[in-house]
């Protein structure tokens, strides 16, 4: 049976809750938007989408506000979109803002810029505080001075940074991270290794390609002479965006011996022999990656925490989720790791409890 006909089955049994629940509209609206993970286009109640340019520490932010047209108001969510070169237009984006605002929210995606290059920076974190700050002072369009975020893959974690700050207590309602990180040094050496380090001790896992590519993309002004470097990024660029017969044809411009080696390293899926200079240059990154990671500070949290994972996801593991609820210990929390998700995505089918759980979590959303 396929993934949408068993969520189906559960969608027919929670609208027959609904008649008699008022919690359960919850549900049936969660139940729409895991759908909605896997449209490719949206239909329903007509929507207002407004193109914005945010005012933030570092310079406008691009970004767009959808909200449905027969109710101008509703409670506000900025989605925070993961490690994309589309940023706000990548295709699984839109049609779950879509979703989201059709079940009655005010939802904002600002553009991450660094993270739409594959880097992971405190520019980040500014941005998704920015944007809280922007939509929960928009009282023609939110119904509440309090609004949540959603932050996807690295954006999740990024997303619990932003919610230590001071400046966001009298802003931010919840934090829902998918599939983020907790500890950014941890993943990138799960992405170099392919050992997962959970609460339990250390397991043999099998990281994505994806993610150590990312990880050597942005590190290399310090892997390729300056020579080569523009060559370099715009050449691992288009491999990231898969084109791949563009990368090649860049990169023949490389000039380097370093460049030759990297390159080749590349095309031949054997980055992960770049190992022990990356993981001296995470040791080195100590500080400004612990920045950018909730460790140690969620404990500290002030308003409730979502966590959602994937429980096969290859690129950040579910184990930071695991460390993530561990930290957060009784306060107000939700945490899930479920195997109907991989990373930040739906896609495969299991049992009718595991379905019921994802719901579950989503409507606590809503």
């Amino acid at each position: 049976m396929t993934l949408r006909r068993r969520l189906a089955l559960v969608l027919i049994g929670l609208a027959m809750l609904c008649l008699a629940e008022p919690a359960a509209v919850r549900h049936w609206r969660a139940g729409a938007l895991l759908q909605s993970l896997r449209a490719t286009d949206g239909s329903g109640l007509p929507l207002v989408e407004q193109e914005l340019v945010i005012r933030g520490r570092a310079g406008p932010i691009r970004a767009r506000l959808y909200r449905r047209a027969d109710a101008p108001r509703g409670p506000g969510l900025v989605v925070a979109h993961g490690v994309h070169y589309r940023g706000i237009d990548e295709e699984r984006l839109v049609p779950f803002a879509r979703a989201l605002s059709r079940a009655g929210l005010t939802v904002l995606t600002p553009e991450l810029t660094d993270l739409a290059d594959y880097r992971i920076t405190a520019d980040g974190v500014d941005t998704i505080a920015d944007s809280v700050t922007y939509l929960s002072r928009r009282h023609d369009v939110v119904t509440q001075s309090r609004v949540g975020v959603l932050g996807f893959s690295f954006a999740g974690g990024l997303s619990l940074v932003a919610a230590e700050r001071a400046e966001l207590s009298q802003h931010l309602a919840f934090v829902a991270s998918v599939g983020g990180h907790h500890d950014l040094a941890r993943v990138l050496r799960f992405l170099l290794s392919s050992r997962v380090e959970t609460p339990r001790g250390v397991l043999q896992g099998k990281a994505h390609e994806y993610g150590l590519v990312v990880l050597v993309y942005g590190q290399l002004d310090r892997l390729v002479p300056a020579a080569d470097r523009d060559v370099m990024r715009n050449a691992m660029r288009a491999w990231l965006h898969g084109d791949r017969d563009r990368a090649r044809a860049i990169a023949s411009a490389r000039t380097t011996p370093e460049a030759e080696q990297l390159f080749s390293l590349l095309e031949h899926g054997k980055l992960a022999a770049l190992r022990p200079r990356l993981e001296r240059l995470i040791a080195e990154h100590a500080v400004e990656l612990g920045a950018l990671s909730s460790r140690g500070h969620l404990a500290h949290a002030t308003v409730p925490i979502y966590l959602l994972h994937g429980a096969t996801d290859d690129v950040i593991p579910a184990s930071e989720t695991e460390w993530a609820g561990l930290e957060l210990d009784d306060k107000p929390h939700l945490a899930l790791v479920s195997p109907l998700l991989e990373h930040v995505e739906v896609a495969h089918g299991a049992g009718v409890l595991d379905q019921l759980a994802l719901v579950h979590f989503m409507a606590e959303l809503l």
